[in-house]
């Protein structure tokens, strides 16, 4: 890719941040819309999970295949076709009118996005190839990812209050068409045709492994964790990542190679933006619920009260991206995954009605915590890759992140579901017809129903106990599941992200990399370096990380800026 000028920089900088934008608009604008959807939609709790869940499934399967491709064939061809295929998909979206229709209208959707998100990050990794400019460009990224956070539910609130669910699908359409019109204009075509070579079989493998997972995940809580197809379903996939990794180290060409999961700044920093995600996706899902079902908010002030746990996600990222450069990557990331444990533990000890203000401080404490953690690991990820493999490397950036999303509704999600439903089971909803209090524990939403209907205060109480018990239970598996992430984190991550990108190894083709040796470090008393390899003498001082050495060979990565 030619160089372009800081002013054009900056319009596609706005761009890609603008497609991330509508991808996580959507999260949190169709999040907030499920107590919607279940009374309008007669939707029970599975029923949202994978109107949720549906999206995150085709987006995790597809991301890696997705990332591949847009390395081969041109990242803003990419670009372009998952904003046209996301504007098309979310006004249909608009027009179903059951929840299995929504769920397959979901699916696709979430295959739409899984060609956006790779390209927006690689883009950004193209064209800030300076790590200190492409650190910055990434802490603006992640801001805006809780700008998008902030901005679903208080938007979809105020679509929920005048036009109906419908109309939080609709909302995504211009959005997404701005992002359309502004990618055609100003993001440049890059490409790796030599060094991105279309492979196959790691395709079809990663797809299919992925796919099969996290569909045996989302359904094990229905069908039982020891039935025989979920067991079938575990086998599957671990048969299938069998299969992919010796696909990948049989080729010349891998579509990602896999040596790279034996750098701590990149498998550790991949597992510490799954478990955010996990904490994120599972909070909102039931923290949506909480306020509106319980507290009693409509769906406007349900979203205007979320609104702090959003914007202190994009000061997070903005400040995890600067902290990380003065005391190091691990130091931070273990700080945010403290502070979401922290956040859910605090959660859990609550009362059903605890004063808002202590609520905004449990959610600032999760807000930072995420921007702490997904900005600096992001960034460490996209720092052990070239240029020439920046969309398969984003594209795992982003399977972590929909794997974890993904994960946190279907576990948490699923804890607080079992818990609910046996509470409920063994309180005065038992001495109602059967079929009316199966419908109470499948839905919150009927069971509320009911006891309105009935006008019964022990059937109010039973449910709002229930539902508590649940919440509680659900936030103290998060706290524990952040909580031995930050000890991971701690003990796995590197305390700085290499200065240098990997170098081509002897012997392989131009763009096939590995990762580069972390730098030593200098010593307290003498304060010169240690004694390092003599690839490594090369490194740009401590501090000045714009001149590092280029990330792969020349002409490794092309394209015409247009």
């Amino acid at each position: 890719m030619t160089a372009l000028s800081p002013h054009r920089r900056l319009l596609v900088l706005a761009t890609v941040c603008l497609a991330a934008f509508a991808i996580n608009l959507d999260t949190t604008i169709v999040n907030v819309a499920l107590p919607e959807l279940s009374k309008q939609l007669d939707a029970t709790t599975r029923d949202l999970q994978w109107v949720v869940d549906g999206y995150n499934l085709a987006f995790a399967a597809l991301v890696l295949t997705a990332g591949s491709l847009g390395d081969r064939f041109g990242r803003r061809p990419a670009l372009l076709f998952g904003l046209a295929g996301f504007a098309a998909t979310s006004a249909l979206g608009s027009a179903v009118g059951s929840p299995g229709a929504l769920v397959a209208v979901r699916f696709a959707m979430g295959a739409c996005a899984a060609a956006i998100f790779p390209t927006t990050l690689s883009i950004i990794s193209n064209t800030f190839p300076e790590r200190r400019s492409r650190a910055k460009a990434i802490g603006v990224w992640g801001a805006v990812t809780g700008l998008g956070v902030a901005v679903g539910p208080v938007a979809g609130g105020l679509l929920l209050a005048h036009f109906g669910w419908p109309s939080v699908f609709l909302a995504l359409v211009p959005v997404t068409l701005i992002a359309l019109v502004a990618a055609w204009a100003w993001v440049p075509e890059s490409s790796s045709p030599a060094s991105a070579r279309l492979d196959l079989h790691g395709l079809v493998s990663s797809s299919a492994a992925v796919g099969v997972l996290v569909y045996t995940i989302i359904e094990a809580p229905n069908r039982g964790w020891g039935a025989p197809a979920t067991v079938a379903g575990f086998a599957a996939a671990v048969a299938l990542t069998a299969a992919f990794v010796l696909v990948e180290r049989g080729r010349s060409h891998p579509m990602i190679d896999l040596t790279l999961f034996r750098t701590p700044a990149f498998s550790a920093a991949s597992g510490s933006v799954t478990l955010a995600f996990f904490a994120l996706f599972g909070f909102i899902f039931l923290v949506t619920q909480y306020f509106q079902f319980i507290r009693g908010y409509g769906a406007l002030s349900t979203g205007v009260r979320i609104l702090p746990v959003a914007v202190t996600i994009a000061l997070g990222s903005l400040g995890g991206v600067a902290l990380a450069t003065r005391i190091g990557t691990r130091a931070v990331v273990t700080a945010g995954l403290v502070l979401l444990g922290t956040s859910f533990a605090w959660i859990a000890a609550s009362s059903a009605f605890t004063p808002y203000p202590q609520v905004v401080c449990q959610m600032v404490l999760l807000g930072l915590g995420l921007g702490l953690t997904t900005a600096p690991a992001t960034e460490s990820i996209l720092s052990v890759l070239p240029p020439a493999k920046a969309g398969v490397g984003s594209a795992v950036n982003d399977a972590t992140r929909e794997a974890g999303g993904t994960l946190g509704v279907a576990v948490l999600g699923s804890v607080f579901t079992s818990l609910y439903a046996a509470r409920l089971a063994t309180s005065s909803f038992a001495g109602l017809p059967r079929r009316t209090a199966d419908a109470a524990e499948g839905s919150v939403a009927s069971a509320l129903g009911t006891a309105t209907t009935l006008g019964r205060g022990d059937l109010l109480a039973a449910v709002q106990t229930s539902f508590m018990d649940a919440f509680h239970l659900a936030c103290l598996v998060g706290a524990g599941v952040c909580l031995l992430g930050a000890v991971g984190a701690r003990l796995a991550l590197p305390s700085r992200v290499p200065a240098t990108a990997p170098a081509p190894v002897a012997g392989r083709p131009a763009g096939e990399t590995r990762p580069a040796a972390p730098l030593p470090a200098r010593t307290a008393a003498s304060g010169s370096a240690q004694a390092r390899p003599a690839s490594a003498r090369t490194a740009p001082p401590e501090g000045d990380p714009d001149r590092a050495a280029p990330h792969s060979a020349p002409g490794a990565d092309r394209g015409t800026a247009r």
